[in-house]
């Protein structure tokens, strides 16, 4: 995020320029409908369980802890990323679980229409915004899928490493509960070799871990 010289605002890229002059009541209503409507991501439970195993955490915090995430593993991020940009798509990388729900990593089923549901739920939850802030928006989504900018590279490999966070605080976690194979967690995790090499190593440690403890199944598929 880049600050306009001569004001206390932000801008970003999923702000169009002379947005605070243009606003209109119509405007105003759409962005304060989404944004009620993106409330709605609270309630969408995840399977990888808080630190404390108290609960199952839901998307909205997950997308909290991944832009939290950025803010503090930004040194160990390729030269030359725009930080603001990352965090910009991880906050809006799962909305569309409103609709969607969230599809567990390790469930092939749930991955063969995972794309279909989620272009519908773009398609509507992005169409609520005013059609500048809408084609911004549904950008941003597409460019964290695709994995083809540094910067959604590096909000992926969060959105894995934030997981592994998890189950590693709560002793397992879905790792556990699902009988996740130690082959699938390395599927899973190979984006952040190439994307966040300085952390691979504790990466290996955890998984030899929690494979040594059970938690991770430690055979081949």
């Amino acid at each position: 995020m880049e600050r306009h010289d001569g004001t206390d605002g932000w801008t970003s890229k999923l702000q169009p320029p002379g947005y605070d002059a243009a606003v209109s009541d119509a405007r105003l209503s759409q962005q304060v409908a989404f944004l009620v409507e993106a409330d709605r991501l609270k309630t969408i439970i995840r399977q990888t369980p808080l630190v404390d195993n108290s609960r199952r955490e839901n998307s909205a915090e997950h997308s909290w802890h991944l832009a939290l995430a950025a803010l503090v593993l930004r040194e160990h991020a390729p030269p030359g990323l725009d930080l603001g940009r990352a965090i910009e798509l991880v906050v809006v990388h799962d909305l569309v679980e409103i609709d969607a729900g969230d599809t567990f990593a390790y469930d092939p089923a749930g991955h063969l229409d995972k794309d279909a549901r989620e272009q519908a739920a773009a398609d509507r939850l992005f169409g609520m915004l005013p059609r500048d802030q809408a084609a911004s928006f549904r950008a941003a989504w597409e460019e964290f899928e695709a994995r083809e900018t540094p910067e959604a590279r590096f909000a992926n490999a969060l959105d894995r490493l934030q997981a592994l966070l998890q189950n590693m605080g709560a002793g397992g976690g879905s790792w556990r509960a699902h009988n996740v194979t130690r082959a699938q967690v390395m599927t899973r995790m190979a984006p952040i070799e190439s994307t966040l090499p300085e952390v691979w190593p504790f990466l290996l440690e955890v998984v030899d871990r929690f494979c040594a403890l059970g938690a991770i199944v430690d055979r081949a598929d």
